[in-house]
């Protein structure tokens, strides 16, 4: 009989909790705090629960290491699957010394890969304790992903690993994937300043795995320009527009003559500027009895449309707004970053990522639009 694969699984139960209140992270108490203060509520667990679902399937052959109470234990139990629980944390708040302390005993429990829910933060505590001597594998949950580590979706980390588990899929293999964070002080003050701290053994399969995020050049400022004349060339009175985070949607604000939050979701109405780094609750308070459209921008090398950065525009927001009034913004130049890959979404609601999916026009110039095909 083949002995078990041992998975372990760490949940960082509150990553991601400042991202739809606009406060781009969650590192740091008094943040998090902040961030409850809102009305932010968990959403690590519940796309630790997406993942392990995809692993159901698979339980008889491996055996779950995971931790206690909200660090794994819940989210496994949610799945009726039985884990082997590691003692020594009582319930209650968590923190950085949590997750490491946990990566250290997955370390020497000898798990034959560890996955993990959480974001940046979470992938540089874990890639402190374990290095390369693991292969681990990312639950995307945190708000700014820039690292290479983590799957497109809850359900593709499931998948994957469970592929990488049984090891009946010659196309995964284990990759060097960089661990990136940034400074979330000067996130919150309009300024991105990102770092390499290493890189994660991952297993990697075409489209199941994200590459890091990547920056434009000087030379996309005049397509930047086409792309905001032609938004503003179409934009319609009595209608609100919620602008989503990122340089390509500066463009538009910028030809407007409206101040812009670089790194948040900022809304419009009549070209007037009607409100500034919007939480998920200012946003559904402002589209009460509004017609209103949503603006986005593509990011470079990931492709992701929603799901990364602007988790402020939530599955509840663009339900209500509807699909066919969503503006997709992207240079050419970044399209070509994407090597052929589609656009992606990912915005916790597994129901919304498959209507969004399929093809949708992306505006790359004045009067020009491409088709590209929208996955989940």
């Amino acid at each position: 009989m083949r002995a078990k694969k041992k998975l372990g699984l760490i949940v960082n139960p509150i990553a991601g909790m400042g991202g739809r209140v606009g406060l781009k992270g969650s590192d740091g108490q008094k943040i998090l705090d902040q961030a409850k203060k809102l009305g932010a509520q968990p959403e690590s667990p519940k796309r630790a629960v997406l993942a392990l679902k995809r692993l159901v399937s698979v339980e008889q052959d491996m055996e779950l290491i995971t931790c206690p109470h909200d660090m794994g234990e819940n989210e496994a139990l949610e799945c009726d699957l039985t884990p082997t629980v590691l003692g020594g944390r009582k319930k209650g708040p968590t923190s950085d010394k949590d997750t490491k302390k946990a990566a250290s005993e997955m370390l020497h429990q000898g798990v034959d890969l560890l996955l993990f829910a959480g974001g940046d933060g979470t992938a540089r505590d874990i890639y402190s304790v374990i290095g390369d001597k693991l292969p681990a594998l990312g639950i995307p949950s945190g708000v700014k992903i820039h690292s290479a580590v983590y799957a497109l979706s809850p359900g593709k980390a499931g998948e994957l690993a469970a592929l990488y588990l049984s090891g009946t899929s010659p196309e995964v293999c284990l990759t060097e994937a960089e661990v990136m964070d940034i400074d979330e002080q000067s996130f919150r003050e309009n300024r991105l300043s990102a770092r390499l701290f290493g890189y994660l053994r991952v297993p990697f399969m075409k489209r199941m795995l994200q590459g890091p995020k990547a920056g434009g050049c000087a030379g996309e400022q005049v397509a930047l320009n086409a792309i905001a004349a032609d938004v503003i060339d179409n934009m319609e009175t009595d209608c609100l527009y919620i602008v989503g985070t990122g340089t390509t949607t500066r463009a538009v604000m910028d030809h407007l003559g409206l101040d812009n939050t670089l790194l948040g979701v900022d809304a419009v109405y009549n070209k007037t500027l009607t409100g500034s780094d919007l939480n998920e609750a200012h946003l559904l308070e402002m589209l009460e009895g509004r017609k209103a459209k949503i603006v986005v921008g593509v990011i470079g090398n990931q492709g992701y449309i929603f799901g990364r950065g602007n988790q402020q525009i939530s599955a509840e927001v663009i339900n209500r707004v509807g699909k066919d009034n969503i503006l997709v913004l992207a240079t050419i130049e970044k399209i070509t970053t994407l090597k052929g890959a589609p656009l992606f979404v990912d915005t916790g609601d597994e129901k919304l990522d498959r209507d969004l999916s399929g093809y949708m026009q992306v505006i790359t110039g004045l009067g020009e639009r491409v088709m590209l095909r929208v996955e989940s």
